[in-house]
């Protein structure tokens, strides 16, 4: 433990001298981060013309870091992650940072019907073993001088854990001069099949892993999907007002966290269900004066708080996880939604387009 505690607090003291780039031109570089099963796997760093930088490998489409200042101008990564390859490759890796799909987050029983036939998959939860966060992606550099951009490509084939189609996804991350991280999905299918997708990144604005209980949190949405001790939903939306899940004024998060039993594990229903980008959360962590808000197209917001997370858990520079250290903001469709009539659609058909957009933009307050 001695050990952990001295190799976290050099972590954060390097972190905390790291001052933001100089002004320049927006760049994007790449180095070798390893292999899988002859395939080799990179490391892409993108960074905007005031220094900020995300990182992202092509396993899992993964974004490892993003390196965002703080009120002083000083850099630090905001999100969770590891230091090699390996690791993201291990047991401890609870999909950080990684797209998630074909369809994410829980189908219950592991089965669904579409069009009179009915489908098994190997998990109930995040399509499986085998999900998009396991898959080596084709990457394409989009250099700019106003933002910068990776976009990622893969083809699910028909029949991947359980499903049908053909299904060719292309995920394409942006950053922008105006420190916006955007992530944009577009996929097509030659089956009907359904698709839900996410990006599965542990924020800490303190950027550090410390419990992220005095981050304050704002949601706009009214309403909560019902779900059972598995988090799967029922088909019901529950009203927020006087529940512990209510943040549709900022709160901090640890204020009602004991309240939930172990943690937010919740799958909110935005206010805004018009399909047009709009902002869905803001997340502003006090002692680095860094905010966070979530901008998206999609109707819900998976809020989790890294319940599952304990101190032998050991991340980026030598730091211990902790429960509660984390803030996961993942924008996506309703759960479970390919057995719920009453959710918003989530089937594609040949001829159409899935299109989502997701937005994170970094700022300061003074």
């Amino acid at each position: 433990m001695r050990r952990a505690i001295l190799l976290s607090s050099l972590t954060l003291c390097l972190t905390a001298n790291i001052f933001a780039a100089k002004p320049g031109k927006p760049s994007i570089t790449k180095t070798i981060y390893g292999e899988i099963n002859g395939q080799h796997i990179y490391q892409y760093t993108l960074t905007n013309s005031s220094g900020m930088q995300v990182k992202v490998i092509n396993y899992g489409a993964t974004i490892t870091d993003i390196l965002a200042p703080d009120r002083d101008n000083k850099l630090g990564d905001v999100v969770l992650g590891f230091d090699s390859l390996k690791q993201y490759l291990g047991r401890n890796n609870a999909l950080l940072g990684a797209a998630v799909g074909r369809v994410a987050n829980r189908i219950a029983k592991g089965r669904f019907t579409l069009d009179g036939k009915e489908y098994l998959l190997p998990s109930n939860i995040h399509s499986g073993p085998r999900g998009f966060d396991k898959q080596v992606w084709a990457i394409e550099e989009v250099p700019g001088s106003k933002e910068v951009a990776l976009k990622l490509t893969y083809l699910s084939k028909d029949g991947e854990n359980g499903f049908p189609g053909n299904l060719i996804t292309t995920i394409t991350y942006t950053l922008t001069n105006n420190n916006e991280l955007k992530l944009s999905y577009r996929a097509t299918t030659d089956k009907a099949t359904p698709v839900v997708i996410t990006n599965h990144t542990y924020f800490n604005l303190s950027g550090t892993t410390d419990k992220v209980n005095n981050t304050q949190l704002t949601i706009l949405a009214n309403k909560y999907l019902e779900a059972d001790k598995d988090v799967m939903p029922s088909g019901k939306l529950l009203d927020v007002k006087g529940t512990p899940y209510d943040f549709t004024q900022p709160k901090e998060i640890g204020k009602d966290i004991a309240a939930t039993g172990n943690g937010y594990d919740l799958s909110y229903a935005l206010n805004n269900a018009s399909g047009k980008l709009a902002l869905a959360a803001t997340a502003y962590e006090p002692l680095s004066g860094r905010v966070l808000q979530t901008y998206t197209t999609e109707p819900c917001l998976i809020v989790y708080t890294g319940n599952h997370f304990n101190e032998r858990i050991i991340g980026r520079g030598g730091q211990h996880f902790n429960k509660w250290g984390a803030l996961c903001l993942e924008t996506m469709h309703f759960p479970d939604s390919p057995n719920q009539p009453g959710f918003p659609n989530v089937i594609l058909r040949p001829g159409e387009i899935f299109k989502s957009e997701t937005v994170y933009k970094f700022s300061v307050r003074k």
